[in-house]
């Protein structure tokens, strides 16, 4: 089977031909694509030559944004994508059209050794498995084992009830509502959430805000890099905050899931901030449960650095939905 496959976030919209080899999923012909300058995934599928090459067997794309009766609207764009559409403009039956988590979490047993690294062993049991995944929003979504594989399902987790824990964060709570009303965890767990932590941090501390923060078109990524070079203390803090918060989300998602098979971090930030969440803080506020402390010593943990996972994943349902 020749698949198109595509990743469709709020900042970068990935297309790939997909196929299943017999040493696994092969992923080639790969493109990316700003998704701001485009006004539809449609327009960017015309923009793809490989999509206009016959023949392909099917297509399966992963979107930002919650999946009802085959159409969405994606969460951090102004866009409407509809598998029926999609299928027409293709020429094609077998059109799929996936929650970019579940379809991270498709991935999930593709992945090589050298595409995740491990932040904690924990012993792990064969259970049910949750993904985190922060980037430009937050997505989570989780995998419950049928006796023969695992059934990756989506969630709208990311847009909960954010939960203050202490003086400080029930401070950010309130400056928070005050802008949006409702508070959820990507508010302060994406790539936008970490640039609110540090205006937040600035405001707390009377600091001024500077100039680079106003001119930078990408300041997450500036923050972070400030922090990871130890170049600015207030990055620094802004970036340890964010690991703690990070590790206190996940933990809660492999409660809520009972995820004792593994719980891992996907999406563009975990693989940029390795040596933050790697210095102890996420873990510590991972298992900062109480009485549920001794349950979440035993999950593994583990932080997928590959940027095709969620595409093989979408080969991966593409070929299994075939096959049944």
């Amino acid at each position: 089977m020749r698949i198109l496959t595509g990743d469709i976030g709020g900042t970068h919209t990935r297309l790939a031909i997909g196929s299943r080899q017999p040493d696994g999923i092969s992923i080639a012909e790969r493109e990316v694509f700003s998704s701001h300058d485009h006004d539809s995934l449609a327009a960017i599928i015309g923009h793809y030559p490989p999509a206009q090459q016959p023949p392909l067997d099917a297509a399966a794309f992963g979107v930002a944004g919650p999946v009802k009766q085959g159409i969405s609207r994606i969460t951090n764009l102004p866009w409407e994508i509809s598998q029926l559409r999609l299928a027409q403009t293709l020429g094609l039956d077998a059109v799929y059209l996936l929650n970019d988590l579940e379809a991270l979490a498709w991935g999930i047993d593709c992945l090589s050794a050298d595409e995740r690294v491990s932040l904690h062993g924990g012993s792990g049991d064969g259970g049910n498995r949750a993904v985190v995944a922060a980037g430009t929003g937050l997505g989570e979504a989780g995998l419950y084992f049928d006796g023969r594989r695992y059934r990756p399902f989506a969630t709208e987790g990311g847009h909960v009830d954010f939960a203050p824990c202490n003086a400080r964060e029930i401070d950010l709570l309130r400056h928070l509502q005050q802008r949006h009303g409702h508070v959820s965890w990507e508010r302060v767990l994406s790539g936008p959430g970490l640039v609110t932590l540090y205006e937040f941090v600035l405001l707390q501390r009377g600091a001024p805000t500077p100039d680079w923060l106003r001119a930078n078109t990408e300041p997450a990524a500036h923050i972070t890099n400030l922090a990871l070079a130890e170049q600015d203390e207030l990055c620094v803090e802004t970036l340890d905050w964010f690991v703690q918060l990070y590790g206190r989300e996940a933990g809660n998602a492999a409660l809520k899931m009972k995820a004792t098979g593994g719980v891992y971090l996907g999406g563009g930030i975990a693989p940029k901030i390795l040596p933050a969440l790697q210095r102890g803080g996420f873990m510590l506020a991972f298992l900062d449960k109480g009485r549920m402390q001794p349950l979440l010593e035993g999950v593994p943990v583990q932080v997928i650095r590959s940027e095709q996972v969620a595409l093989k994943g979408l080969v991966h349902y593409a070929v299994e939905a075939a096959a049944d």
